[in-house]
């Protein structure tokens, strides 16, 4: 006898703080039941045969209702019952999440001679990500990159990178990124506002974030994958080095386009390869 259902994300993670109210035909409330750490919701008290609304709701995601057919034997399962992130938004479960360097890349383009790109990235960076539970628009995240580890597969470029012409490592060893906020711009898709500190200037720059799902990996972990772009104007952080190649063409164009794909373990920490 009773009611049973598992309440479930898009990705199937578990709610586990989702409650279920079920009303009869004329909307008096005839159950009202929490699901457990798992999700799930076994509930034993006696329903009478016939139709009822469901209602599942959870802190930060939009209520779900349906209806439910109670049978002579006095029960009704639910199966699984998916709940959407309030406004339709989806991110991983709440909590600490660690940027893995080993399966991330931090990238930037720039134009060369106006005719073709240069791509370098950055070898040397960490990171930590914290899900909100409750307001996930005051989720975070906080990444440090160290200037020296520009790499564009040319090691005179990569010295030039590092000198006071741009970067200025010696000087500025650190490029940090921390955020202050997102804003939801669809239903994978976030906004993440922050500040960037590069060559010792502190600028706001927004990260256009997509959120591509969670899964298991091979070392017992649970992992987060996200892509983010943005685009930095040169001079925005006071470094101004241009060589004029021909009239109105630069060595190096001024706009760079950094670009971000990210995996993040579940947790405070890697977990041992």
């Amino acid at each position: 006898m009773g009611l049973t259902a598992r309440i479930r994300t898009r990705d199937g993670w578990a709610v586990s703080h989702a409650v279920v109210t079920v009303t009869d035909m004329t909307g008096a409330q005839v159950l009202r039941a929490e699901a457990d750490a798992e999700g799930a919701v076994r509930d034993t008290t006696a329903l009478t045969p016939g139709p009822y609304v469901v209602i599942v709701t959870a802190v930060g995601y939009a209520p779900a209702a349906s209806t439910a057919i109670v049978t002579a034997s006095g029960r009704a399962e639910l199966g699984n019952v998916t709940l959407a992130r309030q406004g339709g938004t989806e991110l991983p479960p709440p909590g600490p999440w660690t940027i893995d360097p080993a399966h991330s890349s931090v990238g930037a383009i720039a134009q060369h001679l106006g005719i073709s790109s240069v791509h370098g990235r950055f070898t040397d960076f960490a990171g930590r990500i914290e899900i909100a539970p409750d307001e996930v628009e005051k989720s975070r995240v906080e990444a440090v990159i160290r200037a020296a580890s520009i790499d564009t597969g040319n090691g005179m470029r990569d010295d030039h990178l590092r000198s006071p012409d741009f970067l200025d490592a010696e000087k500025h060893p650190e490029i940090t990124y921390r955020s202050s906020g997102l804003t939801a711009a669809g239903s994978d898709r976030w906004t993440v506002h922050g500040e960037l500190t590069l060559h010792g200037v502190v600028r706001p720059v927004d990260l256009d974030l997509a959120y591509l799902g969670t899964g298991a990996d091979p070392w017992g972990g649970t992992r987060a994958a996200f892509r983010a772009t943005t685009e930095l104007r040169r001079e925005d952080f006071a470094m101004n080095y241009n060589q004029i190649v021909q009239a109105g063409i630069a060595a190096i164009g001024t706009t760079l386009r950094v670009e971000l794909d990210i995996q993040a373990v579940q947790g405070e920490s890697l977990p041992q390869a």
